[in-house]
């Protein structure tokens, strides 16, 4: 008989402590299905927000822009003024 009641405590406490952790593991995987859901969504927004960035220009960006082409245009300026010095056309 003792051992039956033994049995029997050690039977219930294993089920519960079964159903105790299931519950965790069903916690454990919607957890890890959120995070990687998450994950996901931060990996697409970060390569939205690149694409936005690489089409869109910063207005330093336009200003550098337009700074390194008046650079040019005066340097080609200088170049044809000595053409012109030495007689040769630009």
């Amino acid at each position: 008989m003792k051992t039956l009641l033994s049995r029997s405590t050690a039977l219930a406490a294993v089920l519960s402590g079964a159903l105790m952790l299931q519950g965790c593991l069903v916690g454990a995987v919607v957890g890890t299905g959120a995070a990687v859901v998450g994950g996901a969504a931060k990996v697409t927004g970060a390569v939205v927000g690149a694409g936005v960035d690489a089409v869109t220009t910063s207005d330093e960006e336009t200003k550098a822009r337009r700074e390194r082409e008046q650079r040019a245009y005066e340097r080609e300026q200088r170049r044809c003024e000595q053409r012109q010095r030495q007689g040769r056309t630009c």
